[in-house]
């Protein structure tokens, strides 16, 4: 059953009954996967120096999504939604405690974390797909804006706020610690997510005939047809060379350029936990000045200068207040370009139309991560964040057509199109 209430004006999402076990999965499972991703390179500086082969952990986490995105979107419009989640998270549960065994006997080495990364981000690839197909399920289209922000803001709070601190206390305990509570929380999500109800997420049959190649075809049809995604999905793949480039190498600019240690990395990503609160909070108001699509514009805009002081003010202090703007803004990116994807697409395609949008848009990040390493390499631990800077002046450049009077401070849409056949978008007035 969809619930919304009025706050202040303005459709939010209602706690009880399938929104809240959704947002608890969310949250629980963004604290788990902090507790990895966070880990994760700290402990591949362990087993090498070299800073390609650390990048190269972080390139193989995007991967999947070049080969399976797609092919995850059209299965997540195929099956119940709700079970493909909590089948997926039990997996991810059982795949990282079999790892924090080996890590606990000793068998860690740079290929079992990159096997470990392909492995979750493939599944990762149905899971985020049938999420954001399920979520207008849950919601009322008017209220998705704030569904999405409080979504992402409890998995900030969780992820960063709440999971930044206890990472360096947790690897003191044991090198296989942060894996083994990250398992834990993959399983209690499972459950959570088991307990919905199975016709929340019911999904019209599919055409007689219908092949998951065509539908796939259709999905990426229905994102080339809608001016605004189309752009918006290009500066996200130019945005996400850039964040690749900044992620696989950022412990090694904290750590040995900054010489700030596991301390300073973990404040560096609570500030940027810290951000993105405060971008969940003020994203109502930024769009109700500007329209999601300028928005994101600003944002993009106010993060090459956080970029561009993480790479050339060595200070700590500097880097922590950089990293609390990007997250803020990189709140706003988020929350808008999700809310208008679900806004602007067919229900009966969002799983589609998301696959279609991430696949492209991840399609650079591998590049960014591996490009970071050689960098990094070559001219200093710094340059990567000058390098995503100047992908992020890119990405900028190429959202700026996506600026239609129609829809720019606007969101309400209709998208009209047939099944799996060629699929337009036109926004009305």
């Amino acid at each position: 059953m969809v619930t919304t209430v009025e706050l202040a004006g303005a459709r939010v999402p209602a706690w009880r009954g399938g929104f809240g076990r959704l947002w608890s999965a969310a949250v629980l499972s963004s604290f788990g996967d902090a507790l990895r991703t966070a880990a994760l390179p700290l402990l591949a500086t362990t087993l090498t120096d070299k800073p390609l082969l650390i990048a190269s952990v972080t390139a193989c986490g995007y991967l999947p999504w070049l080969v399976f995105g797609l092919l995850g979107g059209a299965v997540a419009d195929r099956v119940d939604q709700r079970r493909a989640m909590w089948t997926v998270d039990a997996v991810r549960g059982l795949l990282v405690a079999c790892f924090a065994v080996a890590v606990g006997l000793g068998h860690a080495s740079i290929g079992l974390l990159i096997a470990l990364a392909f492995a979750l981000t493939t599944l990762q690839t149905l899971f985020d797909n049938a999420a954001t197909a399920l979520l207008p399920a849950l919601v009322d289209k008017e209220a998705l804006g704030g569904a999405n922000a409080r979504l992402m803001t409890g998995q900030r709070i969780a992820g960063g706020l709440l999971a930044g601190p206890v990472v360096p206390v947790l690897i003191a305990l044991g090198a296989a610690v942060p894996f083994a509570a990250d398992a834990v929380t993959f399983l209690v999500g499972a459950a959570l997510l088991a307990s919905l109800r199975p016709d929340v997420s019911a999904r019209a049959p599919r055409p007689a005939g219908s092949t998951l190649r065509a539908e796939i075809t259709a999905g990426l049809r229905t994102l080339w047809h809608d001016g605004p995604l189309r752009g918006l999905c290009a500066a996200t793949a130019l945005c996400n060379v850039g964040m690749g480039a900044l992620i696989a190498t950022l412990v090694l600019l904290v750590t040995d350029w900054l010489v700030a240690g596991n301390g300073g990395y973990a404040a560096a990503m609570t500030a940027f936990a810290v951000g993105s609160l405060a971008g969940g909070a003020l994203n109502g108001r930024l769009v109700g000045r500007l329209g999601r699509i300028r928005a994101v514009l600003l944002a993009g805009t106010v993060q090459i200068g956080a970029l561009v002081v993480m790479g050339s003010v060595r200070s700590l202090a500097a880097l922590v207040a950089a990293m609390a703007v990007f997250g803020l803004m990189g709140m706003v990116w988020n929350v808008n370009t999700t809310t208008l994807m679900q806004r602007r697409s067919p229900a009966e395609m969002l799983g589609r139309v998301s696959s279609a949008f991430r696949t492209l848009a991840v399609a650079g990040a591998p590049l960014g991560a591996l490009l970071g390493g050689a960098v990094a390499t070559a001219w200093g631990l710094n340059t990567p964040a000058l390098l995503a800077a100047a992908f992020f002046v890119l990405s900028v450049t190429a959202l700026i057509p996506a600026l239609r009077p129609d829809v720019s401070v606007g969101e309400d849409v209709s998208v009209v199109g047939p099944d799996d056949g060629p699929t337009t978008a036109r926004p009305t007035c």
